[in-house]
Formats: structure tokens, sequence, C-alpha cells
């Protein structure tokens, strides 16, 4: 019934995760269903090779932020 939904009024997502400034992570709030943004900025199902490729990318942008903190401080 949740799936009916979402193929005719379009999938209701809201922002679980931002994983860098222009990465975020989403889920649907009928369906339950995951999405992220690709490498073009297009909306994608959260695969297993996503979920990967994001987790890396936030270990990195987390140590990038880390160390301009740092260097502001100093």
């Amino acid at each position: 019934m949740k799936n009916i939904y979402c193929s005719f009024f379009g999938h209701d997502l809201e922002v679980t995760k931002k994983v860098t400034y222009y990465v975020k992570e989403f889920m649907c709030q009928q369906c339950h269903e995951q999405f992220t943004t690709d490498e073009s900025g297009n909306l994608t199902k959260l695969t297993p090779q996503y979920r990967e490729i994001n987790s890396v990318l936030e270990k990195i942008h987390n140590k990038k932020i880390r160390r301009k903190s740092l260097k502001a401080v100093s």
C-alpha cells in the first residue's frame, strides 16, 4: 500500500544523514526506501556500494574539517 502512494505522488524524502556539504542520505517517509546523491548530484537508491562510498567521503570530510579548525586555532 505504501508503494502505491509513492508511485502516485512521489517519494516524501527526509534527510537522514549529511555526509558532506553536498552529499546527503535520504529516506522516504512512506515506503522507507533510502536514497543518496550520486557524483552528478542526482538522487539514486542507496546501494551497499554507495553506502561504502559515503562512509569514506564522510571520514575524509571530517578529517578536513578537523584540520581546518586546528589550523585556525594555532
